[in-house]
């Protein structure tokens, strides 16, 4: 049964340009979800090649809406408002940030008021690192550590000379003022319009999720919040770095939870 499903899938992406039916697609990756997740967790493969490899397999995760679509399946399972919800969160989440910031005093008033906003998200993947710091800086040739997430490409700059150089193989966004380029490693997968760059990190964590791989150790701690405040995908004790322990108490402690 896990072959045939298999099978279906793969001759549904056999033309370069296919574009198969969402809910079809849906459908058979429900069907089949705990033989892939096996597959893709599993430690047969190195963690460098793991997205090349599950892109081979399921070219339909270069898709967003699949993306996020197995992030429902891993954490959010039979909820299938999850990711609805999701963005509520993050969007709250975000909203907060405006006001911890200027307490930490990395972000200065007056703020962008619109969390959808592309000025917004910009200051928002600015100073987040520093919001919720990693004690291990990004390799020098990164640069700042929100670099990690996102890079705003400069007018004539070349993406994909880009991504050959950089230094971490982690998901990131290039955003070129007008739509934005979601990459794994060295490779662009998809692109986000405008009006969605405002959720890229949840595309970025989907693909974390959906691809099995690790946090940067740059900005571990800020994913991990992000896992835990907006996900509710929680960390064991036992698994929690001191680091993250600090910044979701003070956090916490902000906002009197």
């Amino acid at each position: 049964m896990q072959a045939r499903h298999y099978k279906t899938l793969s001759n549904m992406y056999k033309k370069s340009n296919a574009k198969p039916n969402q809910s079809d697609v849906a459908q058979i990756l429900d069907l089949e979800f705990e033989a892939r997740r096996a597959f893709i967790n599993s430690d047969v493969t190195r963690e460098e090649d793991r997205p090349t490899k599950v892109f081979e397999a399921y070219p339909c995760f270069k898709d967003i809406q699949n993306v996020m679509g197995e992030l429902c399946r891993i954490v959010g399972g039979s909820n299938r408002k999850f990711i609805e919800e999701m963005k509520g969160r993050w969007a709250e989440f975000c909203s907060k940030v405006q006001f911890y910031g200027v307490w930490k005093k990395i972000l200065k008033p007056p703020l962008p008021l619109d969390v959808h906003g592309v000025e917004f998200t910009i200051a928002l993947f600015d100073a987040l690192p520093s919001l919720f710091p990693s004690p291990t800086t990004p390799p020098k040739r990164l640069g700042n550590a929100s670099e990690a997430l996102l890079h705003i490409l400069k007018p004539g700059e070349d993406a994909m000379l880009y991504l050959q150089k950089r230094p971490l193989s982690s998901p990131v966004l290039l955003f070129d003022g007008t739509s934005t380029i979601v990459a794994v490693g060295n490779v662009p997968v998809s692109t986000l319009p405008l009006e969605e760059f405002w959720e890229g990190m949840l595309v970025l964590m989907a693909y974390y999720y959906t691809l099995h791989l690790t946090y940067p150790k740059c900005v571990a701690t800020l994913l991990s919040v992000i896992q835990t405040e907006v996900i509710c995908d929680t960390i064991h004790n036992q698994d929690a770095t001191s680091t993250y322990k600090r910044a979701i108490a003070e956090w916490k402690s902000f906002f009197g939870k």
